[in-house]
């Protein structure tokens, strides 16, 4: 029974040692603040500035114009301006696809019934109204 006991707390310290690990890395470092950014300290806001340390779930307010650069291990994410929420959940937010050059037109050569026209409602119209003959008094 001493045994059990004994592999049982050896056990939980070793799971405590290696959560405290996970949940170290798991921080946030503020890089650079651009504009106005601020994060929920308590009951009020406070300012962000480089060097910050955030945890996943702090709170953070971009304003207009403003951007936050985070590291987080070798990753690096960017927060945009206007933006609210967990620090997790906008870094995730901005970890999708980028498009950084712009993409080339590309002609297929296909034409649709139309002549490579769409017709909408008001070209429908129009044409109706370029048929019709409408006499003027």
């Amino acid at each position: 029974m001493k045994k059990i006991m004994v592999l049982f707390v050896v056990f939980i310290i070793l799971a405590g040692y290696v959560f405290a690990q996970n949940s170290q890395q798991a921080n946030y470092i503020v890089k650079t603040v651009t504009g106005r950014v601020q994060r929920e300290a308590g009951n009020s806001r406070v300012d962000v500035k480089a060097g910050d340390i955030l945890s996943p779930l702090t709170v953070v307010y971009t304003g207009i114009g403003a951007s936050l650069v985070l590291s987080q291990g070798e990753a690096t994410f960017t927060i945009p301006a206007n933006r609210n929420g967990k620090v997790s959940e906008l870094a995730a937010a901005g970890a999708g696809v980028r498009l950084t050059e712009s993409v080339a037109r590309v002609e297929t050569g296909v034409t649709a019934r139309t002549g490579g026209q769409i017709s909408t409602a008001s070209a429908r119209a129009s044409d109706a109204a370029a048929d019709d003959d409408i006499a003027e008094e």
